[in-house]
């Protein structure tokens, strides 16, 4: 489905984050910012910027920066800046098999023990650490 310049801004306008800071002027050799509150959005080919009473949508093309129309298409740069949902709970793993014979040598490394190399690159055993916590001082 085609996506409008106008129906984007609106979708975008409040998953920007706020910032302050972020438009400074140069008068004369100082560099002063101006306090107000914007959201931005950007990435390589387009730049998202919304302000309390307005927005735009811009395309940059080389060194310049070109405003996108209301009517115009902008469903390229929804994918673009769309941020995605975050998602939480865990990755399952994946199904990775392991080899008889290497879970039978695994099979043997004793409790308390772990398989660990030494600087020449050989396997040896290791003694596992025991951790404490705050309860057991």
């Amino acid at each position: 489905m085609q996506k409008t310049v106008q129906n984007v801004k609106n979708s975008l306008k409040f998953k920007a984050g706020e910032r302050e800071g972020i438009l400074s002027v140069r008068v004369g050799v100082k560099k002063f910012t101006i306090p107000v509150k914007a959201r931005m959005l950007s990435d390589s080919q387009y730049l998202f910027l919304s302000f309390t009473a307005s927005s735009e949508m811009y395309k940059v093309e080389g060194k310049q920066l070109i405003a996108l129309d209301k009517g115009d298409d902008a469903t390229e740069a929804f994918e673009a800046l769309n941020p995605g949902k975050r998602r939480g709970g865990r990755r399952k793993s994946g199904g990775s098999e392991m080899s008889s014979d290497l879970a039978e040598a695994l099979k043997g490394i004793p409790a308390g023990f772990r398989l660990g190399y030494s600087a020449d690159g050989t396997p040896k055993l290791v003694k596992m650490r025991t951790r404490r916590g705050k309860s057991d001082k």
